[in-house]
This record gives C-alpha cells, structure tokens and sequence, in this order.
C-alpha cells in the first residue's frame, strides 16, 4: 500500500506482519526450489508478509527492507519482541534444559530469540524459550548489547564456508559477512555490497600505496567487499579460497583485477 498512487500495479497489498521460524530461511528470486538464491533470513527476523500462493511467500524483511520469496513452513505468526540475540557462531535448541537432549535446531551468531526464563542443570545455566526450548545461557546476550569491535565478531567468522547469498555462520557471502559483523556491533548496513559501498560510513582515500588503511576500513571491488584487519591485511568471505579467509591486500587486488579490476572504493565506518 505504500506504493499506491506512485506507480502503476493491478493491485496493492498491505502486507501482514510474520516472522521467520526456520533456523535459517532461504530467500529466493522466484517462487520455486531451483530458484537462485538471493538472500537469507534467520530465525526470529520479523518480516511482512504481502502475497501467498502454492507454498510460498512474497515477503519483505524490516531489517534491511530486502525482499523475496520463502517457502511458507520458514514463518510463523510474530509474537513479543526479541530479548535476545546469540552472540557466539553457533549453538544449539534442545527440547528442555539439558544438553543429554537430542538438540533440534541449530542456530546461528545473530539470531533473535524471545527469552521467558532461566534453568540450571548440572551446573549449566539455560535461557528458556516460550515454546519450551532451551538454549545454553552463555550463548546469547540481550538485545542492546554490542560487541565492541565489528572486526573481531568477522574473524570469529573465519573458515566459515562461502555461499552466494549466505548471511549467517553455516555459510556467508562477502556482503553478508559484513553486515553481521556490524550489526552485531550495533551498526546496521544494508544487504548487498553495491548497497553497501554507497550507504556504508564514510569514501575516503586510503592515500599513496594504500597507507592511510587501518582496522575497519572497507574495501570495495564491482560485486566484492573486504574488511581490513590492519593496514596490510584483509578478512573477507571469497570464492577463491570458498570460505572466511584472510589475504594480503596486495595478493587480493592482484588476483581480483585479473578478471574484475581493481578496487572500485574505500569506506570507513
């Protein structure tokens, strides 16, 4: 409805407000399996649902107001705001709170999670969800609480396997690992590294022979970014190595300019 009156449509649709259950939800471009994936979306994202037909969903994430098609087994109806947030790559849902449990799912840094209460067991302290669930305590924070370096949650990332369009620690892209790492430092950007290399902090030039560089910077290729780890090394989610992996800056711009050039500009957050 936001549209209405500002372009041509058949018809618009108000949406109504969802939430993402699956552990990881893939997001696609089309409403079917083989469909190329665009994004994804974790457990707990709150979402808009506007259209629902043979077993999908067109929907729109209010996070970064990125929009596709899931399967409608990934949501559910959205319930009270999230508590809190996990905070560490990976862990595990158990059925109560006992880790002997077979676990269900597994989720990822990042996920959101509604917390009812608290249990301890044989010494380990467990966040109780509403469903009866429990996760480990240790493992999540609350929300509002934010890592104090966005830099160091991308190298708790490293040897994480690429994906195109991955956004999560089972799997991430380029854009994807920078938008985790920083919005689990409290900074949102926005999904895709076009978005991100026009919206993300502030262009700078990294001066003569790159020296101006330090920890945080962004680096941006056409379809590519990396995040500096010092003044001479990148982090970055590749398809050369297929995961998390760190390179000299000089070695990347050289094995990337052979076939897309070199870097195409320098943020700073």
């Amino acid at each position: 409805m936001r549209l209405e009156g500002q372009v041509e449509a058949a018809r618009f649709v108000a949406g109504r407000p969802a939430r993402i259950a699956a552990a990881i939800a893939d997001v696609r471009g089309a409403p079917r399996p083989d469909a190329g994936l665009s994004t994804q979306m974790m457990r707990g994202e709150d979402v808009v649902l506007f259209d629902e037909a043979e077993g999908w969903c067109w929907i729109q994430s209010e996070r970064d107001r990125y929009v596709g098609y899931v399967a409608d087994t990934a949501l559910e109806p959205r319930g009270g705001a999230a508590t809190h947030v996990v905070s560490v790559p990976r862990t595990f849902v158990y059925p109560g709170p006992d880790m002997k449990l077979p676990r269900g799912d597994t989720l990822s840094l990042g996920t959101e999670l509604v917390v009812t209460g608290a249990a301890e067991t044989r010494g380990t302290a467990y966040a109780l969800l509403a469903s009866g669930e429990a996760v480990i305590a240790r493992h999540i924070v609350p929300v509002g609480r934010h890592a104090a370096d966005y830099v160091a949650v991308a190298e708790e990332l490293l040897g994480t396997p690429y994906l195109w369009g991955g956004v999560s620690a089972f799997g991430i892209d380029c854009s994807g690992l920078v938008q985790l790492a920083m919005r689990m430092a409290g900074r949102e950007v926005l999904r895709d590294s076009d978005m991100q290399a026009a919206t993300a902090g502030e262009a700078f030039d990294p001066g003569l022979d790159f020296a101006d560089l330090a920890r945080g910077d962004l680096v941006f290729w056409k379809g590519h970014v990396g995040i500096m780890l010092d003044a001479v090394t990148l982090i970055h989610a590749n398809g050369h190595t297929m995961m998390v992996s760190r390179e000299p800056l000089r070695e990347a711009i050289d094995r990337i300019g052979y076939l897309y050039g070199g870097p195409t500009g320098f943020r700073r957050p």
